[in-house]
C-alpha cells in the first residue's frame, strides 16, 4: 500500500534508460513516469543524468532537457569528451556514473527508497553502500532482451528488480503522441545511443 511516509528518490541514467526502452521497442513518457512514482509515496527528488555532445547540433537537445527541468526533474548534464582509441577510431565518452553516485550518497539519509533506472554493473557498489545506510533500492532495467540489459551482479544486489517491460503500460508513450513537444528529438536519440555505446562496459560489467 503506498504511503506518504515512504520517501522516494529516482536516479535515471538517461542514456542507459533510453537504450533499454529502445531495445524493448517503446518510448518513455517522462510525465507518466513522474506520476507513477508520486503515487507510490513522497517523491523527494527525480534526477536525470545525460551527457551532451557539444557541437553545432547542441541546441536540439535543449527542448527535452528544458522540459524535464521545468516539469519536476533535476537534470544533471556534462559535456562529452572525444578521444581516439588504440585502433585509431574516434570515440565519445560521456559517463555520468560519478555524478549519480555522489548525489545518491548525499540523498541516502533523507529517503527510504531509491529507484535506479540503469543496468550498469558499475552501480553495484553504490547500491550496496546506500543499503548499508538503511535505504531500500529498486533497480529498473530488463532481462527480456538478449543479452539482458542489466548486469547480473547489479540485479542480485538490488532489494527489488523491476523489469521495464512490466512498467511499459504505465510509463510508455502513446504512439499517437510520438511527435509531441517533449518527445526526445532525433539528436537526443543519437546522442544517448552514442553515450550508451561510448561506455563499452555499460551492460557487461
Amino acid at each position: 500500500m503506498p504511503s506518504a511516509s515512504n520517501k522516494i528518490a529516482l536516479f535515471i541514467d538517461g542514456a542507459n534508460l533510453y537504450a533499454t526502452a529502445k531495445t524493448l521497442g517503446f518510448d518513455i513518457d517522462y510525465k507518466r513516469l513522474l506520476k507513477e512514482f508520486q503515487s507510490r509515496g513522497t517523491l523527494v527528488r527525480a534526477f536525470y543524468y545525460t551527457a551532451i555532445i557539444e557541437d553545432q547540433e547542441y541546441s536540439s537537445i535543449r527542448p527535452l532537457i528544458d522540459w524535464l527541468d521545468y516539469n519536476g526533474y533535476t537534470v544533471v548534464t556534462k559535456a562529452t569528451k572525444e578521444f581516439i582509441d588504440a585502433s585509431g577510431r574516434r570515440k565519445v565518452k560521456g559517463n555520468m556514473d560519478i555524478e549519480l553516485a555522489v548525489d545518491a550518497m548525499e540523498l541516502a539519509e533523507h529517503v527510504d527508497q531509491i529507484v535506479l533506472f540503469s543496468g550498469d554493473g558499475d552501480f553495484r557498489s553504490l547500491v550496496e553502500a546506500v543499503q548499508r545506510r538503511g535505504v531500500r533500492v529498486t533497480v529498473v532495467s530488463t532481462i527480456a532482451s538478449q543479452p539482458p540489459m542489466i548486469a547480473d551482479e547489479l540485479r542480485r544486489q538490488a532489494d527489488v528488480f523491476t523489469d521495464l517491460v512490466e512498467l511499459q503500460p504505465k510509463l510508455g508513450r502513446d504512439p499517437s503522441e510520438r511527435q509531441s513537444r517533449h518527445h526526445a528529438p532525433q539528436f537526443l536519440q543519437r546522442a544517448t545511443a552514442m553515450a550508451s555505446r561510448s561506455d563499452d562496459d555499460d551492460f557487461e560489467d
